[in-house]
């Protein structure tokens, strides 16, 4: 493991708890959206099936148990715990016009034509545009608060040292994925225009804001 990927690992992770903290100090989920933590519920789900089949190392297995069990986590407080906080009226996304092209993408283009290869290159495709519902979300506001701010930021974070880490074991390992390499950038790029405000109005003490 390179020094990118660990670093984005911690991101991803720092972004999940932020995100728990946040709901549980506050005892509310307002401004987050139920429905993209749904998209990364099964985003998880579909891709650490593996667990039960393939052991590649304990600090692997244990990651992938916390995503799993902390994306499932945040489901429930929304939907459940702070339900009476959830902002349903901002939270509108189509998600199908997300699951159901992904899911035709990846039985259509994958390595291996094989229910759980299918299943992870579905999940792939499904994390590379599941923010979308949280940013339209936002957009629909008109602001987020400072904590979902951030994590937005570690989410995007995350997946920019990804592509830091693709370039390395291009490099060192002679490793390319098209399909993880192109979903990455996918995501990234939908990351842009908020990295841009978060730079110039959160890290200086301003709400951010999305034109509606």
């Amino acid at each position: 493991m390179n020094i990118f990927r660990f670093l984005g690992d911690l991101s991803h992770l720092l972004a999940i708890i932020l995100l728990l903290v946040k709901m549980w100090k506050s005892r509310s989920c307002a401004g987050i959206s139920g429905k993209s933590q749904i998209l990364f519920a099964i985003v998880f789900t579909t891709r650490y099936l593996d667990l039960f089949t393939h052991f590649i190392s304990v600090y692997n297995t244990v990651m992938k148990v916390v995503y799993i069990v902390c994306s499932y986590a945040t489901v429930w407080m929304i939907y459940s715990k702070f339900k009476a906080t959830y902002d349903g009226n901002h939270d509108t996304f189509r998600v199908e016009f997300l699951i159901i092209p992904t899911a035709l993408l990846a039985f259509l283009v994958n390595h291996v034509f094989a229910p759980l290869e299918i299943l992870w290159t579905f999940s792939i495709y499904l994390e590379s545009v599941a923010i979308l519902p949280q940013l339209f979300m936002v957009s629909k506001t008109g602001e987020a608060e400072s904590i979902t701010s951030h994590y937005l930021f570690a989410l995007g974070l995350y997946r920019a040292l990804y592509i830091f880490n693709w370039i390395w074991r291009y490099y060192y390992d002679s490793f390319f994925d098209l399909i993880v390499i192109g979903a990455g950038i996918v995501q990234t790029i939908l990351y842009c225009d908020f990295f841009y405000l978060y730079i110039t109005k959160v890290l200086k003490g301003k709400k951010l804001s999305l034109p509606a």
